[in-house]
């Protein structure tokens, strides 16, 4: 408190009763102040309003407003306030009541000095004991809100690892105010091949390559509800509670690509269950990632290679092994061997995982997005479509995107 005096109030409806109360007991020793004094349960509400009273000494028995009434407009409209009741040895009854209104101590009439200052100072240790335990709770949400971000990463490390239940789980998403739902993707993003070629990079340089990485995906996804974060592996994780472009992923690796001169390997996941789906989306992730580990530098150029130019009609095997200065058979076989599809193959689950992000996300007609994705015609997209997702473009559309796919490549 800025001011260093407790403020009372006296209410009842006896001015001998008041005065007796007033002048019995040296204030300022108790670090108190009577602010106001009040003879029914109207203008004592009134006066505790007006001075934001610490302390309220009141009569069961007045007028217009009884004690009982005043008590509980106290209680809901100064919940801090403390409030000793001042009752006859005939009012056990009323007391009784005042009790369950959880009033702090009662004295009786006529008040008796000894007694009087002994409840004073009672009400003023609870008071003192209630702004430290507000300090405390101050001190303690400054501290939660200054590291509120690393105790968001320290959670969300836990529970993709199943090391939460679901109730913990949904406690702590309130607690560090994330929302209170399953989030929609989950993303892991590596960059092996850069820390392999640099054996003797020092830990701190390494450290900070990876805050460069956290910094670009934090602003590039800034509008969106997310945590950035290691996992134990030094993988970076994303968790994001809402849906996000395909394009912005990929706006990501070019960003790093070209800031920090960096090949990432990035793996994006819906999650479809629960709050406890998170840690089964998140094994998935790491699986993709550890058979990504094994492709060799070649296929995955190609690939890379294959997802920026996959729309165009002239892309071939043929012209990829020239890009990459091998040989189509070679190309055709490590392609096969690595990825467990053929290069058409491999072709064709880009422009079908495109076009089925375009059928779920836009209203294009179905001839735009065969033009976007690659195809000559219309007729030449839906029979690969169909061929690939036992349904036709406009059938797909109109299921709302029920038909799944594996789209693991």
């Amino acid at each position: 408190m800025n001011n260093p005096f407790w403020k009372v109030l006296i209410a009842d409806d006896e001015p001998v009763i008041r005065e007796g109360i007033r002048d019995s007991v040296n204030w300022s020793s108790l670090q108190m102040e009577v602010k106001a004094e009040a003879e029914d349960g109207e203008e004592a509400l009134e006066l505790a309003l007006e001075h934001s009273i610490d302390i309220l000494l009141a009569d069961l028995n007045m007028p217009i407003m009884n004690g009982i009434a005043l008590i509980k407009q106290i209680r809901e409209k100064l919940p801090q306030c403390k409030i000793v009741i001042i009752t006859g040895h005939d009012e056990f009854t009323y007391a009784q009541e005042a009790v369950r209104l959880n009033v702090t101590d009662y004295i009786l009439k006529p008040a008796d000095p000894n007694q009087l200052k002994q409840v004073l100072e009672g009400v003023r240790l609870e008071l003192e004991k209630t702004v430290k335990q507000d300090q405390y709770l101050e001190m303690a949400t400054n501290q939660i809100s200054k590291n509120l971000s690393m105790l968001r990463e320290q959670f969300c490390r836990d529970w993709i690892e199943g090391r939460l239940e679901i109730t913990d789980i949904q406690k702590q998403l309130q607690f560090l105010e994330l929302p209170l739902r399953s989030p929609k993707v989950i993303a892991v993003l590596q960059c092996p091949e850069y820390f392999a070629n640099k054996p003797l990079m020092k830990e701190k340089e390494k450290q900070m390559f990876m805050f460069s990485i956290e910094n670009i995906v934090s602003e590039l996804l800034d509008p969106y509800n997310k945590v950035i974060f290691h996992d134990e592996t030094g993988l970076i994780i994303i968790i994001l509670w809402d849906c996000v472009p395909d394009e912005i992923f990929k706006r990501i690796e070019k960003v790093i690509q070209e800031f920090l001169k960096m090949t990432i390997n990035m793996y994006v996941e819906l999650v479809e269950g629960e709050l406890g789906e998170v840690s089964v989306v998140y094994r998935q992730c790491k699986e993709l990632m550890k058979k990504e580990s094994t492709i060799s530098p070649i296929v995955r150029r190609a690939r890379h290679y294959i997802e920026t130019h996959y729309t165009e009609p002239t892309i071939t095997l043929e012209l990829v092994a020239k890009t990459l200065q091998v040989s189509p058979v070679y190309l055709s076989r490590m392609i096969k061997q690595e990825l467990g599809m053929s290069f058409v193959s491999l072709v064709t689950n880009m422009k079908m995982k495109k076009a089925i992000q375009l059928l779920n996300s836009t209203d294009l007609p179905i001839v735009e997005i065969a033009e976007q994705v690659g195809y000559d015609t219309q007729h030449y997209f839906s029979t690969a479509f169909k061929k690939v997702m036992g349904v036709s473009p406009i059938k797909y559309r109109k299921n709302s995107g029920e038909v799944k796919w594996d789209n693991s490549y």
